[in-house]
């Protein structure tokens, strides 16, 4: 019997290949005849031109003059007259409403507003600084000067006081360090969440009072040319030595001619 078990083998790796096989091309049926006659192009979102689908449509020109309730085709004709598209732009009235107008001008307008609008919406966003219960004056005045920034540009920003070993059994050191901070920029924040321990850390939100990124909007930021002339200013100043004395160096034949002249005149006896 041990003869026929090299063929017994082998056969079973073909019949597993062969299910393999066939359960992989059941599969791709499945996923063509899914996706078989599915539109991927993105759909318009108005109706134009021959899309419409209703018989009657009520008919307003682009400087808004109202045509009145015409049938389908007869709304189209006064579009391909004027050489402009017929766009339904109300669906849900009755009849719909369709407006004669350059629908590729049109959706060139609309992305135009919608990039406008992206790019004057602010989006605020939580920035976090961490202090320490024994940071310097140093130190702190410069993160307190990142925490103006934060909230000048519209951010909520957290405070963070990071405890270490035996510092947390005195809490009120962190608070210290958090009320120092508050001092600093009352003007331009106020506290939305109260100290709050949890673990080794201390933790206090401040948001931008109102009016704050308006007013850091209107400061006049200094100009390029500005700042480099003041750039080229400095560097001359740096770069300019001392000037420097000559030395006089004194010719000996006008040393001589002096001497001579210095002389008294020799008294003739």
């Amino acid at each position: 019997m041990t003869w026929l078990l090299p063929s017994l083998l082998t056969n079973h790796s073909f019949y597993c290949q062969a299910r393999y096989q066939a359960s992989t091309l059941n599969k791709e049926k499945v996923i063509r005849k899914r996706h078989k006659g599915r539109d991927r192009r993105p759909r318009e979102q108005y109706r134009v031109n021959r899309r419409i689908r209703v018989p009657q449509v009520r008919v307003v020109l682009e400087d808004g003059e109202q045509l009145g309730v015409l049938s389908r085709d007869e709304a189209l004709d006064e579009a391909q007259k004027r050489g402009l598209d017929l766009v339904e732009i109300t669906a849900r009235a009755n009849p719909p409403v369709c407006k004669i107008m350059d629908y590729g001008r049109f959706k060139y307008e609309q992305a135009k507003k919608a990039k406008e609008a992206k790019r004057h919406s602010s989006s605020m966003e939580l920035k976090e600084i961490k202090f320490r219960p024994k940071i310097e004056q140093h130190d702190l005045d410069f993160k307190v000067k990142h925490v103006r920034r934060f909230l000048e540009e519209g951010n909520k920003c957290r405070l963070v006081v990071v405890f270490r070993g035996r510092e947390v059994t005195h809490p009120k050191t962190g608070i210290a360090v958090l009320e120092r901070v508050i001092d600093a920029v009352e003007d331009v924040g106020s506290v939305e969440t109260r100290p709050n321990l949890e673990g080794k850390r201390m933790f206090m939100i401040l948001g931008p009072k109102a009016g704050v990124v308006r007013r850091a909007k209107a400061r006049p930021k200094p100009t390029k040319e500005a700042s480099k002339t003041a750039k080229d200013g400095t560097d001359k100043d740096k770069g300019a030595k001392p000037e420097k004395k000559e030395a006089v160096v004194a010719s000996p034949v006008k040393e001589a001619t002096l001497s001579s002249e210095a002389k008294p005149a020799a008294v003739s006896s």
